[in-house]
This record gives structure tokens, C-alpha cells and sequence, in this order.
């Protein structure tokens, strides 16, 4: 009966410590990241401009690259396709209310980023930065937004005022 009750004993007592010492030990995946690869992927862009990278745009250069590029899916001068249409949009009166970048999107930074990060939808992060800042040009001209020979920089792109801008409820206001 002794052994029985030390045998159990050493059963609990491994169960107990041997998930510690597998943990300790760890898989030994990846390494350490060097903070020059982080700042690699750091592209994050914020409503006041900061982050935006060097580079300027016109809006007839977004013109041949949104001809080239985009309007395949977002139709010919941003009037829709089989994706969203990008100018135009009537007043949000409901949740039915056509969202466009003219009518919802509160800073052109935010226009800048989606590009950057996620268009040409099918091979995203693949425009240079003159790229999307002609693009960026070129579609805030289509909405009327700037004007049609208005030049897209980091010095620019943040002071254009977009229509919508103070009818959101600001989630982290310290972050603007």
C-alpha cells in the first residue's frame, strides 16, 4: 500500500512539474526583432499627417495611374464598378446612405492610407509613394475637394478639410 500511495505521489508530482519545465524550455520559434524591421512595417498614418512618407503627387498623375490601376474595379472617373464608388454620395440620412469618400470619410490622410496599405486590392503595397499621393490627388479633385492641379504632399494632404470630419465621435482623442 506504501508503494502505491508513492508511486501516485511521483505520478501527481511529474503531471505537476512537467508542463513547468516544457514551458521553461519554450518551442524555440523566431527570433528577435530589430527595431530597423519594425519601423519597416510601421506605416501607420494619423489624421494630422504624421507618419505621411516623402513624396508629392498631381492629380493628372493619378489620372493615368487610376486608368491603369483602378478603374478596372472602381469604374471609369470613380462612378462605380464592381467595387465602391469613390465620388458623389448624398446626405447620410441612414444606415442605407451610400458611403463615398466625399460624404463619410473625415480625413484625406485616411483616403492616403487605405491606398497605401491596401490597393491595388489584388497586389496591395505595391504603389510607390508618388503613386499614391497622385492618386490621392487625383481622387480628391474628382470629389471636389481640391483643385484639379492641387499638389499632394505631406505638407498638403492634412489640410485639406473634408466635409464629414466633425460628425464622428472621436474614439482616443489624445491620438489626434
Amino acid at each position: 500500500m506504501f508503494t502505491h500511495r508513492l508511486a501516485r505521489s511521483a505520478v501527481v508530482l511529474a503531471l505537476a512539474l512537467g508542463p513547468c519545465a516544457a514551458v521553461a524550455a519554450g518551442p524555440n520559434l523566431g527570433k528577435p526583432i530589430d527595431p530597423a524591421e519594425i519601423v519597416a512595417w510601421d506605416i501607420s498614418i494619423m489624421p494630422d499627417g504624421a507618419g505621411l512618407p516623402p513624396g508629392s503627387g498631381a492629380p493628372a498623375d493619378g489620372a493615368r495611374i487610376y486608368a491603369q490601376k483602378c478603374a478596372i474595379c472602381h469604374g471609369k472617373n470613380g462612378e462605380g464598378g464592381t467595387n465602391a464608388k469613390l465620388i458623389g454620395g448624398g446626405p447620410l440620412t441612414g444606415p442605407g446612405s451610400q458611403k463615398t469618400i466625399a460624404n463619410f470619410w473625415p480625413y484625406a490622410t485616411t483616403v492616403f492610407d487605405f491606398i497605401r496599405r491596401a490597393m491595388p486590392w489584388q497586389q496591395p503595397r505595391t504603389l510607390t509613394n508618388d503613386e499614391v499621393y497622385a492618386l490621392t490627388a487625383y481622387i480628391l479633385a474628382l470629389n471636389k475637394l481640391t483643385g484639379e492641379n492641387e499638389v499632394m504632399n505631406a505638407d498638403t494632404l492634412p489640410k485639406v478639410r473634408m466635409p464629414n470630419r466633425d460628425n464622428f465621435i472621436i474614439r482616443f482623442p489624445d491620438k489626434i
